[in-house]
This record gives C-alpha cells, sequence and structure tokens, in this order.
C-alpha cells in the first residue's frame, strides 16, 4: 500500500504552529474546559490529543485555508493564535481560547479583542410542503458573492440534520476571518437535501457581515417544486 505522504508546507505550518509536543489549555465560551496536546504521531503524521470531561479523543491534522485543522469525522479542532474552535456534532459549537476565557457568545466583541473567527447566527424557516424524508439535512452556507459572473466563494458550511425538527431552526456558522477579503460581500443561503436530493433552498442570498460586523440572519427556504411552477 502507497503511503500519502502531507505537502511540506503543511508540516512546516504545523511546525510552525506548535512545538513537537506542546499541551495547551482551552477555555471555552459555554463554561467548560479542555486540555490539548499536539505532537507527532507514529506514523510522522500531526496529530493533537484532546482531553475532555469524557475521556480523550486524537485527531489527525488535515488542510486548511489557514491555522491548523485537526479533524475525525464531526469531530473538529480548528487552531489559529490562540483561539480555536470546537465541534463535536452533538453539542454546539464552542469558541475557546488559551489565554483568558473569551466572553459570552451572544454580545459581539469589542474591534480591538476581534478573535480569528467570526460568529454567524441565525435561523432558517420553511414552508410546509409535505413530509420530510427522516434523513433530510439543511445545510446552512456562509459564502462570498461579490466576483460578479463568478460562482460563489464558499468560506463555511453547517450541517444540521433535521430528524423531524419542526421550524424555525437556529444555526451558527464559524467562518475564519482571513478568508474574508476586503471587498468581500458575505451572504447566507440555505438548502435541505435528502440523499443528495435537493428539496428546499433559499430564494435570494442574505447578508450575514455588514460593515465588517456580524448580523442576525433569518433564511425563508422555499420547495423545489414550488420554484418551477
Amino acid at each position: 500500500m502507497t503511503r500519502r505522504l502531507l505537502p511540506l508546507p503543511f508540516l512546516l505550518a504545523f511546525a510552525l504552529a506548535h512545538a513537537q509536543s506542546e499541551r495547551v489549555a482551552y477555555t471555552c465560551d459555554d463554561g467548560s474546559r479542555f486540555a490539548a496536546e499536539f505532537m507527532t504521531g507514529g506514523a510522522g503524521r500531526p496529530q493533537v490529543t484532546l482531553f475532555l470531561a469524557g475521556g480523550e479523543i486524537t485527531l489527525p491534522l488535515v488542510p486548511a485555508a489557514s491555522g491548523a485543522l485537526y479533524r475525525d469525522g464531526d469531530v473538529r479542532l480548528h487552531t489559529k493564535g490562540p483561539d480555536a474552535i470546537f465541534e463535536d456534532g452533538k453539542s454546539p459549537l464552542r469558541r475557546c481560547t488559551s489565554g483568558e476565557p473569551p466572553p459570552p457568545a451572544a454580545p459581539a466583541p469589542a474591534p480591538s479583542t476581534a478573535s480569528s473567527f467570526v460568529a454567524i447566527a441565525g435561523s432558517v424557516d420553511f414552508l410546509p410542503g409535505g413530509t420530510l424524508p427522516p434523513d433530510a439535512v439543511l445545510i446552512v452556507r456562509i459564502q462570498d458573492t461579490s466576483r460578479a459572473g463568478a460562482p460563489a466563494l464558499r468560506l463555511a458550511e453547517q450541517r444540521i440534520e433535521l430528524a423531524g425538527r419542526a421550524a424555525p431552526i437556529p444555526f451558527q456558522v464559524i467562518v475564519d476571518r482571513d478568508l474574508i477579503g476586503p471587498r468581500a460581500r458575505v451572504t447566507a443561503a440555505g438548502r435541505i437535501e435528502s440523499r443528495g436530493k435537493l428539496l428546499y433552498i433559499s430564494d435570494t442570498a442574505t447578508p450575514a457581515i455588514v460593515d465588517r460586523k456580524p448580523v442576525p440572519v433569518d433564511l425563508k427556504l422555499v420547495p423545489v417544486d414550488l420554484r418551477k411552477r
């Protein structure tokens, strides 16, 4: 079996971000804490071991647009300087820091203490159009639509398994601040899919960042069949 090696710049970025073996304590906006030990695994691949209240889990380093991203399935840790985003696929996404505890998620941070990440939150509503399949998934995408005549540039997305949940559905998507250019037009769009089939979609792109600050987003989805009539 041929082993796929990570590109040299990728490994150098990891080496600059963390020492060969380093343990960092994080405090999150929900009051939880965990430790992360960054190291090189037995196969020579960078990884992080998270020490959580319920045990520990090891995540491999994967390519990222910026910062360092460790991921295994739905569990991911995205670090950038002292800031980190942790998601386990079960609990709400957590904004964490290795310095002073971050402020609660509700108030917007002051410009002088802006995080490396931007939290965009809101809700999704959709018109009743029959019973959704049990495996229906809501996808909220944050994108840059500033390029005229070009496809929207996807910055981040959140996937939510509906499993019979009633609208409106709350969401929060975390965007890497470095991905937002000075002329970016950051908007949000939503869709509901089932096994790759599109069922609902948003008619318009809704502003998500205005004057460089995130704003509440309310998305309205309509059935695809209704749009075709």
